[in-house]
């Protein structure tokens, strides 16, 4: 597992969703309150735990653990993670608490997703004690010590519970899949649609209430701090979710097939791929995903009432 230093107290640590490097990062921020941003999936959670304990956080040490948001990439190894680290609070926002608590729902709804990828890749999660988890509101900062706090974005559109996080003292933002998908052996930036929450509204909106933050760094969870300017990140991320949109729009309007258009149009930059690094990217933010949760938008705005008046 690969560790590397991104800025003042933050180590990138790589968390192996199914055992593949780059993929998925979590972000430790060291200080008196060391916090987690991410725990990746449970299938990698051994992993994970045993990394930080090299980077020196004791059973009792991790004072908090956030995740953007509620996929098992992001949150599956919660109860791992907080069982491990008992003096831990788990911090998660409001629509997505109760699936750490009981996570029935939410292991049904991922395995109709996934189908066999669920336990081959991504593992299930671990029930976390009620008392353990708390909601993260909007704009709410949690305190690392020293007067570094990290301050929480409510930033839908890929999920309606997800949430970015910007630290007070690197200025790096950590965006979850708010801004896409951009795997260091690939360097495409992808959106993230997936259904069954993608909303196109909330994920420009989203986009632009990171600008605003004018966050000095982009850290992605799929994957890593990107190298380029934030304010030019994040247009990319909008030009390119509003090219996505518009040819999901024009291909469902014109009785079309959404994945097939989408394929048409966005996939030959990776036809220098390895057979391997393109089965990577597509098992993890692959066009029929994007195709589906483009569709579900679709359909929802065009049944919405304010549509129709």
């Amino acid at each position: 597992m690969a560790n590397r230093a991104i800025g003042p107290g933050i180590t990138e640590v790589d968390t192996l969703l199914g055992g593949w490097e780059r993929v998925t990062a979590g972000y430790l921020l060291s200080g008196d309150a060391p916090v987690l941003v991410e725990t990746g999936s449970q299938s990698s959670a051994g992993e994970l735990i045993s990394a930080l304990q090299k980077l020196g956080v004791d059973a009792n040490s991790l004072a908090a653990v956030v995740v953007t948001h509620i996929h098992l990439d992001h949150a599956g190894g919660v109860g791992d993670v907080a069982r491990a680290f008992p003096s831990a609070t788990v911090y998660v926002h409001e629509k997505g608490a109760r699936h750490l608590v009981d996570p029935e729902r939410l292991i049904s709804s991922a395995s109709r997703v996934y189908g066999p990828l669920l336990d081959s890749l991504y593992g299930r999660i671990t029930p976390t004690a009620r008392e353990r988890v708390k909601v993260l509101e909007d704009g709410e900062r949690i305190a690392l010590g020293g007067g570094r706090t990290l301050t929480a974005v409510y930033s839908p559109g890929h999920a309606k519970h997800h949430m970015g996080l910007h630290d007070s003292e690197s200025g790096i933002m950590f965006v979850g899949d708010a801004v896409g998908v951009k795997l260091p052996d690939i360097g495409v930036l992808r959106p993230a649609t997936p259904p069954p929450d993608f909303n196109y509204e909330q994920a420009i909106d989203s986009l632009h209430r990171f600008a605003e933050r004018r966050p000095t760094g982009i850290a992605l969870a799929h994957y890593g701090l990107l190298d380029e300017d934030p304010s030019e990140i994040l247009e990319e991320a909008e030009d390119t979710l509003t090219a996505w949109a518009s040819e999901a729009e024009r291909a469902w309007r014109a009785g079309e097939d959404i994945a097939e258009a989408l394929a048409k149009a966005f996939t030959a930059d990776l036809d220098h791929l390895t057979p391997q690094l393109r089965e990577k990217f597509e098992t993890l933010n692959g066009v029929h995903s994007n195709a589906a949760g483009l569709r579900r938008w679709l359909e929802q705005k065009a049944s919405s009432p304010e549509t129709n008046e």
